[in-house]
Formats: structure tokens, sequence, C-alpha cells
């Protein structure tokens, strides 16, 4: 396979388990990658993610680890000797500022929020699910709805939220559970513990939030954050045996393949800038 050169720069903003897909195969294709830290929303798939490397945990995603860097000069080193992914609190602003991007994702999935153009910022810029428009506030969308996970769109936008879930073995939206209200989160259980319905997960300030039904916890955000109303606060897989919740899933797979597919379809014009990926089968 082609690998690009150790010295392209590529950007991803989130810290969550799509975006970290995504850091995992840009890496694996010779980019220097820095994934950006965005509160918005909580991230709870963390063993899916680089995430905690944020706050100085031992990560790994697929082979790929993670380091944090807290300034400009720590991201410049990291990139140049870690042989991982950077993850930093650093926003764009600051980031952009280090040398000319080649590739910027945005995968911080806030579907309803108002989405940022980001063209222009970069060689290439790539928006990932609702409020991108290939052509009009990124370079190329990509659809993240799980029944069109890694459409590409170089004109025209992504699907609008619906907030329909995708099902897992017998349960749809019902298996995340969401705050009621704006407070600090509070748990001591570690993804991949079973738990049974109506078992206390943490606590929102005092409140306690419990598990809808019998299954393996598969996502629950970090303790002692503060979050708003009306995000996820943890997910229940109830598939037994098949249970998931460390690596890449098939979703998180399909979207970082055609983040490379759109970046090959880019260097089809333009060689010179960006070169071709090997994708993940």
């Amino acid at each position: 396979m082609r690998i690009a050169p150790p010295d392209r720069f590529a950007v991803i903003l989130g810290t969550n388990e799509i975006a970290s897909a995504v850091a995992v195969l840009l890496r694996r294709n010779g980019y220097g990658v820095v994934l950006s830290y965005d509160p918005l929303p909580p991230v709870i798939r963390r063993k899916m993610a680089f995430h905690d490397a944020l706050f100085e945990d031992a990560v790994s995603v697929a082979g790929v680890v993670a380091q944090r860097a807290d300034s400009g000069i720590e991201i410049r080193a990291g990139i140049s000797r870690a042989p991982g992914v950077i993850v930093t609190e650093l926003g764009l602003l600051d980031l952009i500022v280090l040398r000319g991007l080649d590739i910027l994702v945005d995968a911080r999935m806030q579907k309803y929020l108002v989405t940022p153009d980001l063209r222009r910022l970069a060689q290439l810029t790539i928006g990932l699910g609702p409020g991108f428009c290939g052509g009009a506030n990124c370079d190329v969308a990509i659809e993240t709805r799980p029944s069109k996970a890694g459409q590409i769109i170089r004109s025209g936008p992504a699907d609008p939220p619906d907030g329909v879930s995708e099902r897992l073995g017998d349960h749809c939206g019902e298996r995340f559970v969401r705050s009621e209200f704006a407070g600090r989160w509070q748990t001591a259980i570690e993804i991949g513990s079973r738990v049974f319905k109506d078992f206390v997960v943490g606590h929102l300030g005092s409140t306690p939030v419990r598990a809808p039904f019998d299954g393996i916890l598969r996502g629950v955000v970090r303790d002692g954050a503060e979050v708003p109303s009306g995000v996820k606060l943890l997910e229940i897989d109830s598939r037994g045996r098949k249970a998931n919740w460390t690596g890449i899933d098939n979703r998180g797979q399909a979207i970082a393949n055609a983040v490379g597919k759109a970046i090959s379809l880019h260097a089809a014009s333009f060689p010179e800038r960006t070169g071709q990926l090997h994708l993940v089968k």
C-alpha cells in the first residue's frame, strides 16, 4: 500500500469513537494526527475512543496509542516523535497557526448545533453527519446515519437528524439513558461491567441514574463531568456474549473508510496534496 508522507498533518475535531476511528485510519497512513476535544456532546463510548488520554490514562484503539499535549510546542514535538496520535484541549484556532492543515475532519457529531464553515481551513475539509453540506460548509460531507453510514456527499447536505437510534440486539433508543437536567455526573462503574435492570450506574447531582435493563455497560460519561440537560449519560448492550464495547465498530470503520476514500478522490485531482490511502476492510 502507499503510505502518506509523515509530514502531512491532519486535525480531527472531536475525541469520540467516530473521531477515533478516523484518527486510526489516518495515522496508519502516515499522517500526523491531532484530535481536538470539545465538551459537547459528552463522550460515552470511551473504550472505543482516544478521549481518556486527556486525563493521562493509557489509551489504545485498534493498536494505536494516544498521548495528551497541552501546547503547540508539545504538539509539534509529539507529531515528530510519537508513534500514535495526539489528543489536546486546544481548539481549532490554536491548531491552524501551528502549520498548514492537509486534512480537517469535523467529527464532533453536534447534530443540533450550528455547523461552522470549514472550507479553506485545510487542503481538504470533511464534515461528518447532520448539518454538513458538501460544497457549502465543507468540501465533502459524509453520512453518519447507521443505514447510510459512509456515503460520500460532494455536493449537497447530509441527512438531518431524525432522533432514531440504530438497533442493537433487541433495543433501539431505550438502551441510552439521558440527563434530565444539567449537573455533575458521578459514577464508579467501569465500561464493560455487567449491570441489571434498575442498578444504579451513577448519580446526576444527588439523583440516582439506573440501568434500563440487564446487560453490559457499553458506554458511560466519565466520572466528574459536568453535563447539560438532554445528553446521553450511558448505554447498555443487552447482547450477552456478543456485546462489544472496545475497538472500532462497523459503523465507525465505514465512516473512517469513507474519509479515506474522500481523500483518495481528492488526490486524484490534486495528487501533490493528499495521497492515496489504504482502507481497512
